[in-house]
């Protein structure tokens, strides 16, 4: 049941990526050029769906949050190699494959770049997990724990700055 939620879930994800254009080489390098914000607030709409979905089912009590650590040395070093990665292909993975399920062809380049990424890494894991890997562990770090809060307070304030940020790129036509 778990796999057919997931492929489903998954299929819709897909549907949404496509149906907002995201999946287009063009708005890849529109973002990376910081002209065309469309997939900036796709992917924030979904963060605060998300964000609300999530937190209403933890509340209910039906599931429980698995917070992974904060490493600093991880998180920056993977961030810039996706980031270049991102840059030089034009694909993030999610979007990657979507194109390829459209029929472009050239995203199949990213997808193998994401292969042998992966395979990078597994190669260079026992060498990185006893340095960066732990460079900067900062332990299981939320924001409404930062900053002593409900995490309804953070949520509701990310969704009041997100609808400042959307009627900014609106009215500069981003």
């Amino acid at each position: 049941m778990d796999l057919t939620l997931g492929l489903l879930t998954g299929i819709i994800f897909g549907f949404l990526l496509q149906k907002a254009r995201v999946l287009r080489f063009e708005k890849q390098i529109g973002l990376l050029r910081l002209v065309d914000m469309t997939i900036i607030k796709f992917m924030l709409s979904a963060v605060l769906v998300g964000s609300v979905g999530i937190y209403m089912l933890v509340d209910l009590g039906m599931i429980s949050l698995s917070i992974k650590p904060t490493i600093l040395g991880a998180q920056i070093v993977g961030g810039l190699l996706f980031g270049i990665g991102w840059a030089i292909v034009g694909y993030c993975p999610g979007t990657a494959v979507g194109a390829l399920g459209e029929g472009r062809y050239h995203a199949v380049w990213a997808i193998l770049g994401m292969i042998c990424g992966a395979a990078l890494y597994a190669e260079a894991y026992p060498g990185i997990k006893d340095n960066l890997l732990v460079w900067g562990a900062k332990g299981k770090l939320t924001l409404p724990e930062i900053l002593q809060v409900d995490h309804w307070i953070v949520i509701s304030a990310l969704i009041a700055l997100s609808i400042v940020f959307f009627i900014w790129c609106e009215k500069k036509k981003l």
